[in-house]
């Protein structure tokens, strides 16, 4: 169990305890309220939605994902393996966060093109006041705009180019969680989409860098090869 301060999800360390075995549960900055909130859900009911949207991911390659505050992003997934995080760990190597709830998978480096709009939280600064509009080419962050963008600018110079990378996409799937600007919980809402930057070499890219920072999106639009798997927000056949 690691209920800690910052997220060891995507580390060297947790991978290769995973490697030899271990069985992980990552907490990092869970709260009394967002456990006893998040931890009471049905999570045999999260475990089949995962596998539904797994089944419809599978295969797919052209992603493109909208929102109403503004979000036009498209990018490849061919090839990628894709995570289920349904916080069941009943055998050796398993590794989930607890909340769980989450479909992800790393994005091909180098094809997301457009802007990404983010109106939910950012990790780490929480909450966002208004949102942040990340213009995106050849798959990284080449320019952060919004009250929050010096911020956030702060956080991810320090690691360079690689911090800038599209690392993740992430459906959420728990119907227990809700917008609290902890991206442990945030990230999980069901019916949202989050994209992270920065590191992805944990669950199936190519990017190593000490930064993975989650940005939440409301509402999204998220169209797979055509298939429209979340329409503003809604499931689609899953």
């Amino acid at each position: 169990f690691m209920p800690t301060s910052k997220s060891l999800s995507h580390t060297r360390a947790r991978r290769e305890a995973g490697d030899r075995g271990a069985r992980i549960a990552s907490m990092p900055m869970i709260t009394p309220e967002i456990m006893a909130r998040t931890l009471s859900a049905d999570y045999r009911a999260i475990d089949q939605r995962n596998a539904s949207l797994h089944s419809l991911l599978s295969g797919g390659d052209e992603v493109r994902l909208t929102t109403p505050a503004g979000t036009e992003l498209s990018f490849s997934i061919a090839g990628r393996e894709l995570h289920r995080d349904g916080g069941i760990n009943h055998h050796p190597g398993d590794f989930a966060n607890l909340p769980a709830g989450e479909v992800y998978c790393a994005p091909v480096e180098g094809t997301a093109e457009g802007v990404l709009v983010i109106d939910g939280s950012m990790a780490p600064l929480g909450l966002l006041d208004e949102p942040l509009q990340l213009i995106i080419r050849a798959g990284l962050v080449r320019e952060i705009l919004g009250a929050s963008a010096g911020e956030l600018e702060e956080v991810i110079d320090p690691y360079g180019e690689p911090a800038r990378n599209i690392a993740e996409l992430g459906i959420g799937t728990n119907e227990k969680a809700i917008l609290t600007g902890n991206t442990l919980e945030d990230e999980k809402i069901l019916g949202t989409c989050h994209i992270a930057i920065g590191d992805n070499s944990t669950f199936g890219g190519e990017v190593s860098v000490a930064s993975h920072l989650d940005g939440v999106l409301l509402e999204p639009t998220l169209i797979v090869d055509g298939k429209t798997l979340l329409q503003a927000g809604e499931p689609r056949g899953w």
